[in-house]
């Protein structure tokens, strides 16, 4: 439970570099600052500071001085939680840092728990909760893409998308329920074609988000790509020559790679997580069986696969593994990337023939690449940014990265799909009305509209200590 009453404090940076702060929060900040804040004009106050103002000053227990500091003054309703706030700048010693946290803790502040002054924040109407949710990830953002979704996310895209989605809902509910109150005299408020045409939208609205998760979840903790292929076809060299060091062993004996290796790598802004699989082959051998029994399931965890075959091997046999690839993976959004190796080995002749033979479907691309020579690279990286749909992520794009806002949604469309097949069947309208209900429930939920101690618990337990 939030403890309203309570001031709190926690340092807000992270471990290291020269500068720390310290935040504060609540209704005592500026008078417990002031017990322990001695500023260089020693006529101010901080109680009498106007917000959005710096004091330079000491931090002083007794007579001792613990540092020299900056104070930043935020009122109420003007900062990050909605509450009188104060932030302490000074220096990264350890032994400063819990100093001065001591001296505030003894003069009336408690320990901010972790995701406390966010969670202030929402209960202070300062973001709802997913854009709450969206500040963890901006903090854990480690490339430009999942930055930009975040942000966008933290600065309300995406409840405004929800928001818009609950209000076309609540105004027929609420015309549905006021029916039922007059259920006797069969009046009819909600008129039938247009509230079906409003749940037709909402339900398209709500799977198109959904349906966004597997990019938004990709983008957040990297997009899987799987290296597959017969033993020896230059599976490690490739990964070796993407990243630009020897992170894979390179033998010329089958079967070396015995277990998935993996690897990360930042291209156009978007992490990719290459996976280095064993060869794929029957074999007798009890340990390369286990390590193409990975193959098999890194195939299905990747949204991307990268099938390599060498360029002597015949057309047959590379249209035979991708069919294999294809039975895999059918009925998913993963792609399949066809990737000729050893170019450098042979005639452009042999390309061409090649580029006539192999049977490629609507989402499969083919590549000609040298990875010893590090040929046909450059095309691969930009080929990849294609697979992931790149024109989709402009900064006005909404995309899902929680899970739990994605299950609240398929909840969403679930709802709204009954609510269209019972007034396709004209069933009665508070059966109408129950799904209705639900649909909002959910939508609430996501937002925060609509929450649980459970829920909130859950969320703010995974934030870091001062945020």
């Amino acid at each position: 439970m939030i403890r309203s009453e309570e001031t709190i404090c926690a340092p807000a940076t992270a471990i290291g570099g020269a500068i720390a702060v310290i935040r504060i929060s609540g209704q005592q900040s500026l008078s417990i600052c002031d017990k322990i804040f001695y500023p260089l004009d020693n006529v101010i106050k901080l109680v009498n500071q106007k917000g959005f103002t710096v004091v330079y000053g000491e931090i002083r227990s007794g007579v001792e001085i613990i540092d020299d500091v900056l104070l930043s003054i935020f009122r109420a309703p003007h900062s990050y939680t909605g509450e009188n706030s104060v932030e302490i700048s000074c220096h990264a010693s350890p032994y400063i840092i819990r100093k001065i946290l001591e001296l505030l803790i003894i003069n009336g502040a408690g320990t901010a728990k972790p995701g406390e002054f966010t969670q202030r924040a929402f209960f202070n109407g300062k973001m709802d909760l997913s854009q709450a949710e969206a500040v963890a990830d901006i903090i854990a953002s480690k490339t430009s893409r999942s930055h930009s979704v975040a942000l966008n996310q933290m600065r309300g895209g995406f409840s405004a998308e929800i928001s818009s989605l609950r209000f076309e809902l609540l105004n027929f509910a609420s015309l549905i329920e006021l029916e039922l109150d007059f259920a006797e005299e069969e009046v009819e408020f909600a008129d039938r074609n247009e509230l079906e045409a409003i749940i037709r939208r909402v339900k398209e609205l709500a799977d198109k988000l959904a349906a966004s998760f597997m990019l938004g979840n990709a983008l957040k903790n990297g997009i899987p790509v799987a290296i597959v292929g017969k033993p020896n076809s230059g599976k490690s060299t490739l990964l070796n020559a993407l990243l630009m060091e020897e992170r894979a062993i390179v033998s010329e004996f089958p079967g070396t790679t015995r277990d998935t290796i993996e690897d990360t790598i930042v291209i156009d802004g978007i992490e990719y997580r290459f996976i280095d699989t064993a060869g794929l082959r029957d074999t007798s051998d009890i340990i390369e069986a286990m390590g193409i029994k990975k193959t098999h399931e890194k195939i299905y965890q990747a949204s991307v696969i990268l099938l390599i075959d060498e360029i002597t091997e015949p057309a047959d046999s590379i249209n035979k593994r991708a069919d294999s690839i294809r039975d895999m993976i059918i009925g998913s959004e993963k792609r399949l990337v066809i990737l000729i190796n050893k170019t450098d080995t042979i005639s452009d002749n042999r390309q061409a023939e090649l580029e006539n033979m192999i049977k490629l479907e609507e989402k499969d691309t083919l590549l000609f690449i040298s990875a010893r020579e590090k040929s046909g690279l450059d095309e691969l990286r930009s080929r990849l940014s294609d697979v992931v749909m790149k024109e989709r992520l402009s900064s006005d794009d909404v995309i899902i990265t929680n899970i739990r806002h994605y299950e609240a949604l398929l909840h969403v469309s679930e709802s709204l799909g009954r609510v269209i097949s019972g007034l396709e069947a004209q069933i009665s309208e508070d059966l109408i009305a129950i799904d209705i209900r639900q649909a909002i429930h959910y939508l609430g939920e996501i937002t925060g509209e609509i929450t649980s101690d459970e829920i909130l618990g859950n969320i703010f337990r995974n934030f870091c200590i001062g945020k």
